[in-house]
């Protein structure tokens, strides 16, 4: 399942602008694998396809109360383990340039959201509590300010501009404190 989202260039900047400065770019560490089949194997699996509701949601009020306390800012990775993609994002987080830089910066949150071939069909009371009753897309990411504010939402992380290591991570840069 991959839907698109057409929008790029001016209709990015003026997200920046609308958000009234609450983007803030890091710079991006860089990543020694370049391409996808370089990751080290196996992928891993993300998601806990058995929490429920009470304990997803109290990861994510857990995640929110770290990120008021130290600044950070918090990703709701929302996918499946059976999602190639969401596995790949995954492996891409797990290098070792890459964690301490997304530990520096965020609080993620993994949900499992879809049983399997693109059905999304579990936890989706937390893409509902932020405004998102539809996913269209796997991984989708939510990004969350340390106030709970939605700076950003979409599968953007591994669009077709992002299919490698380094413009995961310069996506994720992107939206870091």
């Amino acid at each position: 399942l991959r839907m698109r989202v057409a929008f790029m260039g001016a209709a990015a900047a003026l997200a920046i602008v609308a958000l009234g400065g609450a983007y803030a770019a890091v710079p991006a560490p860089a990543v020694h694998v370049a391409t996808n089949a370089a990751l080290p194997t196996p992928l891993p699996y993300p998601y806990d396809e058995k929490a429920n509701a009470k304990a997803v949601n109290a990861a994510v009020d857990a995640a929110l109360a770290r990120a008021k306390a130290s600044g950070k800012r918090v990703i709701l990775d929302l996918g499946g383990n059976w999602c190639p993609w969401c596995r790949i994002l995954a492996g891409v987080m797990n290098l070792p340039e890459v964690k301490p830089f997304v530990a520096a910066h965020y609080e993620v949150v993994s949900i499992d959201i879809s049983s399997g071939s693109g059905k999304t069909d579990r936890n989706l009371q937390v893409p509902a509590r932020f405004g998102h009753a539809k996913v269209d897309g796997y991984p989708w990411l939510i990004i969350l300010d340390s106030d709970g504010k939605v700076l950003r939402s979409s599968y953007e992380v591994t669009d077709d501009d992002h299919q490698t290591p380094q413009r995961m991570v310069d996506f994720l840069a992107q939206w870091a404190t």
